[in-house]
């Protein structure tokens, strides 16, 4: 059995709020950080995984980063790389100073968007003694090309980028347009999702679903896959070639300085973050990686 507690901890000065899922009776269990899906919140698919982990033993904290969700920080729902690196390292602080949790023993789990994430902080952070990437998205300017129209559809959203920027910094406006959305061309994904527009699935109340106009710059400007010989920690992957972008994974893949494994297995993207077998799966995988190496 688990249970959760919900925690705050301070990040460049902000307060930020996440949820500690942990075994009952845990005094020294490893812990795990949980991070998901660029613009999510936690109850997105961050607290399913934890509370996965939690099940396996794992003390794990999923959390909503800076101006997300139930954290505090302004502007609001702004994709900041580089921010959401610090809040990571600020939530390793946390979970490594619980009484729960052994110090020694701290692992990384990134989804989708966070595996960049959580791939930059464990770059610099040698408290992470593992790290685990489920259907993990991995760019770098090549990759945004593809996945993004070409190099003039890149430039063009990286100046209306700049553009929103310029005028936030003019006036404290925030430009937002939806994340997802089927009848709006601006929207940062223009497609009929079901897991963003199901209420059932990702919908919910908590996520907003708007992305800041000014963040696209520095999205797409963003190499993850320049990070992977600077890894030196035992990293697992868990992909699927019907999932993002897998040549990003199988290029940060074979970058990668340490130890290392891959899962390729069946599933879409979305399957991953909430349905089955998929989730099980991974959830699987990762609990067993993490097992073997934070001894």
């Amino acid at each position: 059995m688990t249970h959760r507690e919900k925690v705050t901890f301070a990040s460049d000065g902000v307060t930020l709020t996440g949820n500690l899922f942990l075994p009952d009776g845990a005094t020294s269990a490893p812990g795990v950080v949980v991070a998901g899906t660029w613009t999510s919140v936690k109850e997105l698919m961050a607290d399913r995984y934890a509370e996965r982990l939690a099940d396996r033993g794992y003390a794990a904290l999923s959390f909503d980063f800076t101006g997300f969700g139930e954290s505090a920080g302004e502007p609001r729902d702004v994709e900041s790389p580089a921010q959401k690196v610090r809040d990571i390292h600020h939530a390793l602080t946390f979970l490594a100073g619980h009484s729960a949790v052994d110090a020694d023993r701290l692992g990384a789990l990134g989804i989708c968007a966070a595996a960049m994430y959580m791939s930059a902080n464990a770059a610099d952070d040698p408290r992470v003694k593992s790290l685990a990437l489920v259907a993990p998205w991995l760019h770098d300017a090549a990759i945004c090309e593809s996945a993004y129209g070409g190099a003039e559809a890149v430039a063009q959203k990286i100046k209306v980028g700049e553009e929103a920027r310029a005028t936030f910094e003019a006036t404290g406006e925030v430009e937002y347009v939806p994340v997802v959305s089927t009848t709006d061309p601006r929207a940062a994904m223009p497609y009929d999702i079901d897991f963003y527009l199901n209420p059932e699935r990702g919908g919910i109340a908590a996520w907003p679903n708007r992305f800041a106009v000014m963040a696209w710059s520095d999205w797409l400007t963003y190499d993850s896959i320049v990070l992977a010989p600077r890894i030196t920690q035992p990293t697992l992957i868990v992909h699927s070639e019907d999932a993002a972008i897998p040549e990003g994974a199988r290029r940060f893949h074979e970058g990668l300085a340490g130890a290392k494994d891959v899962l390729w297995t069946q599933g879409t993207q979305f399957d991953f973050y909430d349905q089955e077998p998929q989730v099980t799966v991974a959830a699987d995988a990762v609990a067993a990686h993490l097992g073997s190496t934070l001894r």
